[in-house]
């Protein structure tokens, strides 16, 4: 049976068929968007690029900000043979194949650059494969990921590669991305509220943001779109979080950084960004509690009591109205005075008991309920406070071989300031007695 189609016509089919951000990927280095900083001046790309050599590079970054087309373009810069693999399907045997291949390549004069997606899929083994043929000169890699090189890659492998991170596209990148697929395709039916509002759903990814026009050229007919009638076209998806990997520890510590920072309304904005990355709320609670001990203490008493209020009322009610407690406990902790004396205290006299060992509590300070215990002396010069016309006897309780310790040394702030009135007046005292 006869081809329908020449090759030629077959290469125009699928261009014409393929996905918008696939018509629109840079021809060229100088297109990518977004990525000033390795590709122009004085940029590492830039000068790789300018002396036609490459050195191997893990490309780090998020989604959709253009990893795998300059991989793809900066083969062309010295005529390379090109090979590009997905580290989810690609195994030992796949590689083994690979680097016969560049063997010959090599024997034709034509050296390999091999680009490996998601090269943090690949075990410690399967990363080590590599060290010898980067080393030998067999083959130049690129590596792309979206999870932290010091995280997830051998540093074998790392000291090998140059890291090179790529930035979430801003504002102004992604609007650059529009303007380009309406020269392809024409003006999108969009008010100038909506096409803000497409920019925020794509939460920095070029590739989403020419996806979700491409939806929007297909449901645009008639009345410009509206930001009322944007969501009902389109399946907005949750902020990029992944409760496993780094994007999870860098916002947690953004919260507990802005709780411990006073700062109430990034406090709020960092929780509700976990919540709606599918973060755990019984996870966050228990971060709330530690928060209430760790960096308020006794500056506030009433915090600890607030974060295990807002837990069971979570673990009550559910989502989403459970949530608002949590929003209410990390408010209360934002706006409360700060104080770590009681982490610091702790801290201090964890490492004295340890460095102290098994000393013995003063006589006075132990119980002596046989006759035994009293003949050894057990109890001997123990004062019943409450006996005492101010409630204090002033008896030290520290072992009597170790010197009293001053261990919790209260900030002037919030309830704090009154604890510090009671500890210097029982310091007076026990001067006098």
């Amino acid at each position: 049976m006869a081809d329908l189609f020449t090759p030629d016509e077959e290469e125009m089919l699928s261009r014409e068929t393929a996905p918008l951000a696939d018509r629109l990927r840079p021809q060229s280095l100088g297109e990518i968007v977004g990525q000033d900083h390795l590709l122009k001046g004085d940029g590492p790309l830039a000068r790789m690029t300018r002396n036609k050599q490459l050195s191997s590079i893990i490309l780090w970054g998020p989604p959709g900000v253009g990893k795998t087309t300059i991989a793809r373009l900066l083969a062309d810069i010295g005529d390379y043979q090109f090979r590009q693999i997905s580290a989810i399907f690609s195994g030992v045997a796949e590689l083994r194949k690979l680097f016969d291949e560049a063997k010959q390549w090599r024997g034709a004069g034509k050296p390999m650059l091999l680009f490996v997606d998601e090269i943090h899929r690949f075990n410690r083994a399967q990363q080590d494969s590599f060290l010898p043929h980067m080393e030998s000169g067999l083959i130049t890699l690129i590596g792309a990921t979206t999870e932290n090189p010091s995280f997830e890659l051998n540093p074998a492998l790392l000291s090998r590669a140059q890291v090179l991170t790529l930035k979430r596209l801003d504002e102004a990148g992604l609007e650059q991305l529009l303007q380009r697929a309406e020269t392809a395709q024409g003006a999108l039916p969009l008010t100038p509220e909506a096409r803000n509002m497409l920019i925020n759903m794509a939460d920095g990814d070029g590739r989403f943001i020419l996806s979700l026009a491409e939806e929007i050229y297909v449901a645009g007919e008639g009345e410009k779109i509206t930001p009322e009638d944007l969501p009902q076209i389109l399946q907005r998806r949750a902020p990029l979080y992944d409760k496993g990997q780094e994007g999870h520890y860098n916002l947690i510590s953004a919260l507990h950084k802005a709780i411990r920072g006073s700062d109430v309304d990034a406090a709020l904005y960092w929780l509700a960004r976990m919540l709606a990355g599918g973060e755990d709320p019984l996870f966050l609670a228990r971060r709330l509690v530690r928060m209430a001990s760790e960096d308020i203490g006794l500056a506030d008493p009433q915090a600890l009591i607030i974060c295990n209020g807002a837990k069971q009322a979570y673990q009550f009610l559910g989502s989403p109205e459970g949530e608002l407690a949590l929003a209410q406990a990390t408010a209360y902790l934002a706006t409360a005075p700060k104080s770590n004396a009681i982490y610091k205290a702790f801290k201090e006299a964890s490492a004295e008991a340890k460095r102290s060992g098994s000393l013995m509590p003063p006589p006075h300070a132990m119980n002596a309920p046989t006759k035994l215990m009293k003949e050894q002396g057990y109890g001997d010069g123990y004062i019943y406070d409450h006996d005492t016309p101010e409630g204090f006897a002033g008896l030290d309780y520290f072992p009597p071989e170790l010197p009293r310790q001053n261990f919790y040394r209260p900030p002037e702030r919030g309830f704090e300031r009154e604890i510090n009135k009671r500890l210097a007046y029982w310091q007076q005292r026990r001067k006098t007695l």
